[in-house]
């Protein structure tokens, strides 16, 4: 199994700044990519960031700029810090790893959500 446990949401004023978290544990081998991916309600879930094993990144256009996308590869962490929030970036967001397992195999991997509220 591969179990994703993030952390780091909360509500905050539009202008403010917040860093989720994302640790990855299990059976795991190694970590291809990490990425964010957010849901608001009545929205399709959408992808914010997202960093493979090298360390290149790419992000949504809506948050180019603002957020920045890392990771520790010796913890199994991503992160991301997110700057100069609005209020449209309020949503549900989502860890997801893509991860090659002790046993050979390849898996995708999600984390429970972590609510991001942001509001005066």
């Amino acid at each position: 199994q591969v179990q994703l446990v993030e952390s780091g949401g909360g509500l905050v004023q539009p202008g403010g700044s917040l860093r989720l978290s994302c640790a990855a544990s299990g059976i795991i081998s190694s970590i291809y990519s990490m990425g964010w991916y957010r849901q608001a309600p009545g929205k399709q879930r959408e992808l914010v960031a997202v960093i493979n094993s090298g360390g290149s990144t790419n992000y949504a256009d809506s948050v180019k700029g603002r957020f920045t996308i890392s990771r520790d590869n010796a913890k199994n962490t991503a992160y991301l810090q997110m700057n100069s929030l609005k209020p449209e970036d309020t949503a549900v967001y989502y860890c997801n790893a893509d991860v090659w397992t002790v046993v050979g195999g390849r898996v995708g991997s999600w984390g429970q959500g972590t609510q991001v509220t942001v509001s005066s």
